[in-house]
């Protein structure tokens, strides 16, 4: 039986945009792949490393540690179809203990495996070959991508796989739609539409790896370097096909050389100056998009935004279907990614609220992956944040309560900003708000339906709004960056039309508490499938999904069956969409007809 690995190669595009590079070509090919995770951080974030909680919480940096160590102990092998799982992994492990597993689909079958031991990479990378391939053109860099070629002789091709694929992908509206029908209550509901679309154990890791396997290759310019995912992908609030965010780390380099200085000689480093840090941060990106564009396998379509406010490179991971936007000590957008991940884990609901709120966001189209004036996801998220300090009482802290808990340890000031905030979960009181999630959808609707967005700004610092500082339709204030607006890209037409949306959706949440049908046979009709909620216990109606989802309706068979009168008025005027219908009668006591989906 013969059985072999090949080392990914990659197509250049000639000898001429080779030549540019040729000379980290051999620095790269005596470089061990997969080298040590660095501890780049300060004092206080190795303090930070340490926060791990009676109840199992543990700090972000903590998070990031853990999986970046496990990134480095793992491979990603391109696999044939109907391979068969036990012989795959029996070969995999005369190179050591194999510590988890598991297949996605992309355009192929991948393998993420990770090792017990870093040492097994290697010798698995050590009997690996370089692929037999005539064109001069190819350049042979190895990394922790593979091939896997002739296992079993071809035999397992006529055989089915005994692993199933783990999905990396969000499910079909359908898929939610069936979730949703048939659970019980709205706060059910909730839970299912969240844990639908949040990203699973095996897409974090899967990002980790290609953080890891990215690093390997900015590793032949800044050995001591490291490469992070951030924002959705690891705050907790990341939804299944979001996009890879990378923070290129080169802090840890200066920070692990610095002595103290001694009486006598001392050595010192000899170091190139740049004009600005935003010109070394713009060359440092430049040249390492150029090595990935050119060496790195599977990594297609770069693009160079380097005079954005933020540069950054973006380009396509093809192994892992990630759209991937690289940047260079970018340490607020870290804070901020830190400081969501801490609000999450305050308390389950922020995360259930985000969630919902962002998918009626999205299929209502406020929100939008095309750049323009809508609202961002960042903006709705921190708006999230504000309704639930807004409470009574507060289900979470302000930033400035969050200021005034941290520790010595907690200490940070970027670029002049103030980014302190407490990292201690032990340390932060809740107020204990009982509110249920679906009561709180409901009260975010009604709190922004009426806010007053000409004159006043929503700060999570401070919890309470402040007056405008500038002209803008809606104003955000950065939580960190304070003089800045997140929501500056949003113009008139978008916010009103977010306060349209928002003043309905209150309509139709009053109205699932009150939906009922009006006999047992008009219920018996409704097939188990309908996409409007069960009955609940206690006689109410709920149903998240003519909330969230009525847009897509279009595609679907709908129903009539009459409700009881109202308690809570119409939609305000223009309100009525899809799936309810204004009742043509006129006189006291009119009712409305609402269309209940029928698969």
């Amino acid at each position: 039986m013969a059985a072999s690995y090949t080392v990914c190669r990659l197509q250049t595009r000639g000898r001429g945009s080779v030549a540019k590079c040729l000379r980290r070509v051999d620095t790269f090919l005596h470089r061990g792949i997969g080298t040590k995770v660095v501890a780049a951080q300060t004092e206080a974030a190795v303090k930070h490393d340490s926060v791990e909680k009676n109840d199992g919480r543990k700090s972000l940096y903590a998070v990031q540690a853990e999986r970046q160590e496990q990134a480095e102990r793992s491979v990603l092998i391109s696999c044939y179809s109907r391979i068969k799982h036990n012989m795959f992994l029996k070969y995999l492990s005369r190179h050591g203990d194999i510590k988890k597993h598991f297949f996605y689909e992309n355009n192929g079958v991948y393998a993420v495996v990770e090792f017990a031991r870093q040492e097994s990479v290697a010798s698995l990378l050590e009997g690996a070959s370089i692929p037999r391939v005539s064109q001069e053109s190819v350049v042979p860099f190895k990394s922790r991508l593979l091939s896997l070629r002739n296992l079993d002789s071809g035999e397992s091709s006529n055989r089915p796989s005994s692993q199933r694929a783990q999905p990396q992908t969000a499910p079909t509206i359908n898929d939610v739609m069936q979730r949703l029908s048939k659970q019980e209550s709205i706060d059910q509901q909730i839970t299912q539409l969240t844990e639908a679309y949040q990203l699973t154990e095996e897409n974090i890791s899967l990002r980790y790896l290609v953080c890891s396997l990215l690093k390997d290759v900015a590793a032949g310019y800044f050995p001591e370097c490291t490469i992070k995912p951030f924002g959705s992908s690891v705050n907790g609030f990341g939804k299944l096909g979001c996009d890879l965010d990378m923070f290129l780390d080169l802090d840890g380099i200066s920070g692990q050389n610095m002595k103290m200085p001694t009486p006598g000689l001392c050595l010192e480093y000899q170091l190139k100056m740049g004009n600005s840090e935003r010109a070394t941060t713009q060359n440092i990106l430049s040249v390492i998009g150029e090595c990935v564009e050119h060496f790195a396998p599977g990594c297609v379509g770069l693009h160079k935004i380097l005079n954005a406010r933020c540069p950054l490179v973006r380009f396509a991971h093809q192994p892992s279907g990630f759209q991937c936007d690289l940047t260079a000590n970018n340490r607020v957008a870290m804070k901020s990614t830190e400081l969501l991940y801490l609000y999450g884990e305050l308390d389950p609901r922020v995360r259930l609220l985000v969630f919902t709120v962002r998918c009626w966001a999205r299929t209502h189209g406020v929100t939008s992956s095309i750049p323009g004036a809508w609202i961002t996801n960042f903006s709705l998220t921190v708006m999230v944040l504000f309704f639930l300090q807004k409470r009574s009482p507060p289900i979470i802290p302000t930033l400035d309560e969050l200021r005034d808990l941290a520790g010595p340890a907690d200490k940070s000031v970027i670029e002049g900003n103030d980014c302190t905030f407490v990292s201690d979960f032990g340390n932060i009181p809740l107020h204990g708000n009982t509110a249920t999630p679906g009561q709180l959808l409901r009260e975010f609707f009604d709190f922004y339906a009426s806010f007053p967005f000409n004159k006043m700004s929503i700060c999570i610092r401070k919890g309470t709004e402040q007056n405008k500082p500038e002209v803008a339709p809606l104003h955000i204030q950065n939580p960190f960056e304070t003089s800045l607006n997140v929501s500056k890209n949003v113009n008139a037409a978008q916010l009103q039309r977010f306060t349209a949306l928002c003043q309905e959706s209150a309509w139709l949440s009053c109205q699932s508490q009150t939906m009922m049908p009006k006999s047992k046979t008009d219920l018996l009709s409704v097939d188990e499938t309908t996409c409007c909620a069960n009955m609940k216990h206690n006689g109410t109606f709920d149903c998240i999904i003519d909330i969230i989802l009525s847009p897509l309706y279009e595609s679907a068979e709908l129903i009539v069956y009459d409700v009881e009168p109202r308690a809570c008025g119409r939609p305000p005027d223009g309100g009525y969409r899809q799936g309810y219908s204004k009742d043509s009668g006129s006189g006291e006591g009119a009712e409305d007809t609402v269309l209940g989906l029928q698969r």
